[in-house]
């Protein structure tokens, strides 16, 4: 006869009768419990934190949990009790445009954070008694959109922009160090001299390694250790690069998001595409350009990457997640659970999705926001969730809801319609490359005098029409004015 499978209710008091009699430890109870899916099931709004006047592009807790910063459209930054749902400290971050990331230094009494923003500058607040002193510590030419803090570090950080420049700080000194600026794989997009980067993480196992991504569909990792600080390094050069098989030669994606787990695994989100979970073992190795996805496996495996001949194409295809849609703005991606157990991401159609990790089954859609949600923060130590996007107040989410909701039948009627390339690009540079990019594929020798003078004029009325679609920063928010386009 076959046993009748045990539901989580079962379970769950299985779990509570084991940890009584010792069977169960107390820290792998809590863990089990914290990774339910009972729980993930029952999520429901907290609290709505409202204080900002403009699109929250950021949420963050601090390494205790009970402090949630965020950082905003009005270019502000909040320290929130997000319990009580008080702000516990407003303050004038210092930029003169939007705040895409603020983080809390650890080690630091919540008294030390770091931003960046639209105007390029990388900056470090300091909490003290008579007020909230802020400093320029670097400059990018253009948004800067990620911080990334070395674990366990109350000094040292990396920073990221759409100059393509990785930067490392250290505030002992309050130097920053250019490591590198990111180029192109290989000669075929001459129209694109850098790539524009939106996300970095480091890998929480191994700090020395960190990865970068952006405007084209490859994730480098790069080891900091390979940086000579006479000045005499390789470090521009990758160790590995990650990318889906059949994403490798596509000109028409790029990366918003992407972060570690505790286990190493990489989680890249894609614009314009899906959601892809690599191990380290599906690296295309510090070569990228193969004849073939096939050859890229077997390169890999030639220079001694851990890949074995039998199993070598299964391992080259990374679990994928979708449902979601993720083409309008800059957003993260985020693993949930005590143990990397979920993966959740915002979406175009104001909803959060949630994943099962292994399998990559989606087992939830709340909706968070009437536009769109870029930003989803786990907190460190339960099962609460911090979600913000176009709106201007954060969402809090805890497992309090009495009834579990069903999955929607239909995740297509969740998704907008794309409203067009146009409406992402929001600086006179993403005009200007993309324009570059349709003169180059429209003067190819296939195309005629007719179809060049088609695309000369289509050129011309996206011009024209630039300045009526930028009115949305890349993270959600609001860009500068007409008269400051071309400044």
């Amino acid at each position: 006869m076959k046993k009748r499978a045990r539901t989580s209710v079962d379970k769950a008091v299985v779990d509570v009768w084991q940890r009584e009699v010792g069977e169960l430890s107390t820290r792998n109870f809590a863990h089990r419990l914290a990774a339910s899916e009972d729980l993930v099931l029952r999520l429901e709004i907290y609290k709505k934190l409202k204080k900002h006047r403009g699109c929250v592009n950021t949420v963050s807790f601090n390494a205790d949990g009970n402090i949630l910063v965020s950082g905003s459209d009005d270019k502000r930054v909040i320290l929130w009790d997000w319990e009580t749902g008080n702000a516990k400290l407003t303050f004038q971050s210092g930029h003169v445009n939007n705040v895409f990331q603020a983080k809390i230094m650890p080690y630091s009494d919540d008294r030390s954070l770091v931003t960046c923003a639209a105007d390029g500058q990388v900056r470090h607040a300091q909490i003290l008694e008579r007020g909230v002193e802020t400093k320029l510590l670097a400059k990018h030419q253009g948004r800067a959109h990620k911080v990334v803090i070395e674990p366990g570090s109350p000094y040292i950080f990396y920073t990221c922009g759409e100059d393509g420049l990785v930067q490392h700080i250290d505030l002992r000194t309050a130097a920053s160090t250019e490591l590198f600026t990111c180029r192109p794989v290989d000669d075929s997009r001459a129209y694109m001299p850098f790539i524009h980067l939106n996300a970095i993480a480091i890998d929480p196992r191994n700090p020395n390694l960190f990865a970068v991504a952006g405007s084209d569909e490859y994730t480098r990792l790069y080891d900091i250790r390979k940086y000579k600080w006479d000045g005499s390094n390789d470090i521009g050069q990758p160790t590995d690069y990650f990318c889906p098989p059949h994403l490798i030669g596509n000109d028409q994606v790029g990366i918003t998001g992407l972060t570690f787990s505790d286990q190493s695994e990489l989680l890249v989100s894609y614009s314009d595409e899906f959601i892809y979970l690599f191990t380290r073992d599906m690296g295309l190795g510090p070569n990228p350009i193969p004849s073939s996805p096939l050859s890229a496996c077997n390169e890999a495996s030639d220079i001694g990457l851990d890949h074995s001949a039998t199993d070598a194409n299964e391992k080259a295809i990374p679990q994928v997640y979708e449902g979601h849609r993720n083409c309008e703005t800059v957003k993260g991606v985020n693993f949930f659970g005590p143990k990397a157990d979920y993966v959740v991401s915002g979406s175009d159609c104001g909803h959060i999705f949630i994943w099962r990790k292994k399998g990559g089954e989606l087992i939830r859609v709340m909706e968070a926001d009437k536009d769109v949600v870029n930003c989803i923060e786990s907190h460190p130590h339960t099962t609460v969730l911090a979600s913000s996007g176009i709106e201007s107040d954060i969402k809090i989410w805890t497992p309090k809801a009495i009834d579990k909701p069903t999955l929607p039948a239909k995740i297509e009627q969740f998704k907008p319609k794309p409203r067009g390339w146009l409406y992402r690009l929001t600086t006179p540079r993403d005009l200007m490359f993309h324009l570059f990019s349709l003169q180059r594929r429209e003067a190819s020798p296939e195309r005629n005098a007719l179809s060049l003078s088609a695309a000369s004029r289509e050129l011309l009325g996206h011009i024209l029409a630039f300045n009526a679609n930028s009115d949305a920063s890349s993270d959600g928010g609001n860009a500068s004015g007409p008269e400051d386009l071309f400044s």
